[in-house]
């Protein structure tokens, strides 16, 4: 059924089933990744972000999908929207439509709308990760693995410079990127944390109006800049909370602060009860969870992926890896143990694996568990 998400005298932006469209009611510059009309165009009146494919298993599809080619998947989801193909700029996704968030932000006479649909359970990375793919000439269509896809439409109520176009990539970009820090995802390719996925797309849309003098600035330092940011970070946030569950409290775990690194519910639950006695271990498996999100076990482990991310990256010599994680994982330790004062002893007893540095996280909430119960 049809529902109708906001009302604007330059725009009307519609849910219906897999599909939002935004009617562009007025002439617009159209800044989009349109696989068809894509770039900056007069020419579209419509925006498209839809459910193309299922996240999983929807194999069959993609193959179709792969089959007639971005540009005959185009005009196949126009005809089924009855719309003329030249007229669309289009977004596509495994997201569920009724995932998708929708901020207004303004400002005097500025109105800004970002409507973000997001996923990054499988498909998250970092800019500057390695690539497993590489377009061949026939232009074949990639195939993924993983589902994740991160599709923003920004409809800016004020005509804009085509630089101002441009720059306010960069704004809606970083935008979202800050929204990914907040939650801390990680690189499903790296160790890094996520700047976003390999698939997201947007559509940008300004209306074109002479009797308006055009905005010239999209960057933080301009109200308008502050708007595109706070509308996109706050959008992904929201879209991110209903697709994957994903807030603030549900990061608040071992599991999510060292993800990166490896550590994962498969690996850590072995990795300690080959560090435990039969006892301790089904004492300590029975209580996990509560290991896992405690406060000070979490902090403990964000604090010892942040000195890990420094030490990699070359702000701390690697000379100090030994000492500075090792004293880091004393600290994990005693927040697992509850008891502060019990730092020094754990970093006495604790002993740094230079070749894998998780054992040591591994080792301290061993130690820790220990000590809590003694």
């Amino acid at each position: 059924m049809e529902e109708v998400l906001d009302r604007h005298e330059h725009y009307e932006l519609k849910r219906d089933g897999r599909f939002l469209v935004a009617e562009l009611r007025t002439p617009h510059q159209v800044l989009s990744t349109s696989a068809c009309g894509g770039g900056m165009t007069g020419g579209v009146r419509f925006l498209v972000n839809h459910q193309s494919v299922e996240g999983q298993g929807h194999l069959e599809r993609f193959e179709w999908m792969k089959e007639i080619g971005e540009t005959g998947y185009h005009h196949h989801v126009c005809k089924e929207l009855g719309l003329e193909p030249e007229a669309v700029a289009m977004m596509g996704t495994a997201a569920n439509m009724n995932y998708a968030a929708r901020i207004v932000e303004t400002f005097a006479e500025l109105r800004v709308c970002a409507v973000v649909t997001a996923g990054v359970e499988g498909n998250a990375g970092c800019a500057g990760d390695l690539a497993t793919w590489h377009e061949a000439e026939s232009g074949q269509m990639e195939r993924h693995p993983h589902d994740g896809t991160i599709n923003t439409m920004l409809l800016v109520n004020w005509p804009l410079t085509p630089g101002a176009m441009a720059r306010a990539v960069v704004t809606m970009t970083e935008g979202k990127s800050a929204a990914l820090r907040d939650l801390a995802v990680s690189s499903r390719y790296s160790q890094d944390l996520a700047t976003g996925t390999g698939t997201d797309q947007y559509c940008i849309a300004a209306p074109l109006d002479e009797a308006k003098r055009p905005k010239a600035r999209t960057g933080h330092h301009a109200k308008l800049g502050e708007l595109i940011g706070t509308s996109v970070r706050r959008a992904t946030l929201e879209a991110l909370r209903w697709q994957n569950g994903l807030e603030a409290s549900s990061t608040r775990s071992l599991y999510h602060a060292l993800k990166r690194y490896g550590l994962e519910p498969e690996s850590f639950r072995p990795a300690m009860e080959s560090r435990l006695d039969a006892d301790e271990y089904a004492f300590f498996e029975k209580n996990i969870r509560s290991v896992v999100h405690d406060p000070g076990v979490s902090a403990a482990a964000y604090a010892y992926a942040a000195v890990w991310d420094r030490l990699r990256h070359g702000t701390l010599s690697t000379e100090l890896t030994a000492p500075l994680l090792r004293q880091q994982a004393a600290f994990l330790a005693s927040c697992v143990a509850a008891k502060p004062e019990a730092w020094p002893a754990c970093y006495e007893q604790l002993v740094f694996h230079d070749d894998a540095l998780l054992d040591t996280v591994y080792d301290a909430i061993a130690l820790g568990w220990r000590l809590k119960w003694t």
